[in-house]
């Protein structure tokens, strides 16, 4: 387990750059949960992601010959933010080879800090196989994402702050990806109390190190799907296995859908814009999969907010349809004048709301004479949506 007194030493060295995120109490999460929640928003750290703990510390910790030749990283977003931020901070060159699936908000967040960014592979560990041979060409320093010391001593600075604020927690919840951040703040939290129950939780699209922990040797996937990309690691890494199985009580995984719904959750509810990444954590509990952490006093790390626009307005839209809160309807009408007037004015006394509306008389499924309508309708729940069907049904625009 790495000696407390590098995390206090990283806490020192990171104190006039990091922000002190907030750890606020989340009541409607609580209620739901059974559990008194906080969340920790490193949503709200600067550059978007407890990223720039890690990074920073191991920049500033490197000699002055390492730091002239440059460095170089590889990263799905955050941890390339957190190295080019720390970058230009110290007025070095940096070069951060990103997955070519990264979001653009992502890649432009690295440029604006004055990074230079190649895109190579299809996930984090095929950048990272083009970025250590990039390194090595170009006499440029790698900085890891996780499986390095001084990393993972930074990453630990976040339990000593969530400890400042509230000592008397019961159990802390933290994404993982790499293992970088849990194996930190594991370290940190089982040296001042190891009673606290440290909670690792995945994503199901990147198994690896979900299934390593299980089995307590490492084991690597073919592949990573899922919208969580700050967390989507192939390869299970050695090192951070090895704190993980010394320190963390308890490794679950939540699934795509569960995951979007945290985020919207997280977007109505308490008003944070969170990364898939940064949801886990509010994904378990939400999902009842901690349902034994009922009546205890628990934090959830909300570890990044760099969110790609375009992903969460699909979870936003796929989130009012699974609530109730908007239908899609398609039926068939005579094409004549007053056909789709009519079926309108029924919507209107329907109480539902048309937000969009395609007329189609040119589908070569349709008998001469009909056109097939679609509308997207805003509604008031699943009652609401039942009502409106049975009308329709019975009006003869809906058949079963």
């Amino acid at each position: 387990m790495l000696d407390i007194k590098k995390i206090y030493e990283a806490q020192e060295r990171i104190k006039d750059i990091v922000v002190d995120t907030p750890l606020s109490y989340a009541p409607y999460l609580s209620k739901i949960s059974a559990c008194e929640v906080y969340l920790k928003k490193e949503n709200l750290q600067i550059t978007g992601a407890f990223k720039i703990r890690g990074a920073y510390n191991k920049i500033a910790s490197l000699n002055d010959e390492q730091r002239a030749g440059g460095v170089v990283a590889a990263s799905a977003g955050n941890h390339a933010q957190g190295v080019a931020f720390s970058a230009l901070k110290f007025n070095i060159k940096a070069v951060i080879i990103m997955p070519e699936s990264t979001p653009l908000t992502k890649v432009n967040g690295v440029k604006y800090y004055g990074a230079e960014v190649i895109l190579a592979g299809s996930n984090y560990d095929e950048a990272y196989a083009y970025a250590t041979e990039y390194g090595k060409k170009n006499s440029l320093t790698f900085i890891h994402p996780f499986e390095d010391e001084e990393v993972i001593a930074g990453q630990g600075t976040l339990a000593l702050d969530i400890l400042d604020k509230c000592e008397d927690l019961d159990a802390v919840i933290i994404p993982v990806g790499g293992g970088g951040l849990i194996s930190g703040m594991a370290c940190a939290i089982k040296s001042i109390n190891s009673n606290i129950e440290v909670i690792g939780v995945s994503a199901t699209g990147a198994p690896a190190l979900k299934n390593s922990y299980d089995l307590k040797k490492v084991v690597d996937s073919l592949s990573v799907r899922t919208i969580a990309d700050g967390i989507a690691v192939r390869d299970t890494s050695p090192i951070t296995l090895e704190y993980m199985l010394g320190s963390v009580d308890k490794f679950i995984s939540v699934d795509d859908e569960e995951i979007a719904s945290a985020i919207l959750f997280l977007l109505e509810k308490q008003k944070l814009v969170v990364e898939g990444a940064g949801a886990v954590g509010v994904a378990a509990l939400l999902h009842k999969k901690l349902e034994y952490l009922k009546g205890k006093k628990v934090a959830v790390v909300l570890s990044g907010g760099n969110m790609d626009v375009t992903l969460l307005s699909v979870i936003i839209e796929k989130g009012l349809l699974k609530s109730g809160r908007k239908m899609k309807l398609t039926v068939t009408l005579i094409d004549k004048p007053g056909s789709l007037m009519h079926f309108t004015q029924l919507l209107q006394e329907l109480n539902a709301n048309i937000v969009h509306i395609s007329y189609d008389r040119t589908s070569i499924s349709l008998d001469y004479g009909d056109a097939n309508v679609t509308v997207h309708v805003e509604t008031k729940g699943e009652q609401h949506q039942a009502d409106i069907h049975n009308v329709l049904k019975q009006e003869g625009y809906i058949r079963d």
